[in-house]
């Protein structure tokens, strides 16, 4: 089983400050004895290749994405090209999308969170192309958004998957997926398609959630971090 994060976003992100590169995540999360992630900014999917390229000589998978916005909702378009993915701009492009390139893989993000970017009612109506749904990490014994998201997955028989949409490094560790698959992109993403996943996750502790919440707001008001490619 590996151990896989699916929502993650770095340096090169232009919508958020992002303090870690690429490379930084890679190397925090082996570890934490994680053995594949997705990067997916927003809205912009790099070109990975030479980040993959140096995560496999560690034995590490990291697999292309993009949290792309699709009429106002937050979507996770993992594991297909760059090109195809700039080109999904309503809900009707997704199963075009999924049709042209089927080793791709559609996550659904904080589906029920109380955000402008979240699925909501909308889901029940694009079930047919969602390939699995988040459990997000940022919740707590007192408060956790993610009920609905887990019965919705269950009623619609979704995969789920634990992400953090880590924005800071701390955030790693609390919720992720256990994934059975071979180390390679198309393996892991075939796998959670299937179904083969295992969620693992523990709320944070209220202080550490306050904390985790105050730095994400404060990279979303500060312009994003200049890096070099």
């Amino acid at each position: 089983m590996l151990k896989v994060e699916l929502h993650a976003h770095t340096a090169h992100d232009r919508a958020d400050r992002v303090a870690h590169t690429t490379r930084d995540l890679v190397e925090h999360a082996i570890g934490l004895g994680y053995h594949a992630l997705a990067v997916t900014l927003h809205d912009i999917q790099r070109d990975n290749a030479r980040d993959a390229a140096w995560a496999r000589e560690r034995g590490f998978v990291l697999i292309r994405g993009i949290e792309r916005t699709i009429e106002g909702v937050h979507i996770l378009l993992i594991n297909f090209p760059a090109h195809a993915t700039a080109q999904v701009r309503r809900f009707e492009d997704v199963p075009r999308l999924k049709a042209a390139h089927p080793r791709g893989l559609v996550v659904v993000p904080h589906a029920f969170y109380p955000v402008g970017s979240a699925m909501h009612a909308r889901l029940d109506t694009h079930a047919s192309w969602v390939d699995a749904v988040e459990v997000n990490a940022m919740y707590t014994r007192y408060l956790n958004f993610n009920g609905r998201a887990i019965a919705w997955a269950r009623t619609h028989h979704k995969p789920l998957v634990g992400n953090t949409d880590l924005h800071v490094l701390a955030q790693m560790g609390t919720t992720f997926t256990l994934v059975d698959a071979e180390p390679d992109p198309d393996a892991i993403c075939e796998a959670v398609r299937a179904g083969r996943t295992d969620v693992r996750t523990t709320p944070l502790p209220t202080a550490k959630a306050g904390w985790l919440f105050a730095q994400m707001v404060l990279g979303g008001l500060l312009p994003p971090t200049s890096v070099d490619e």
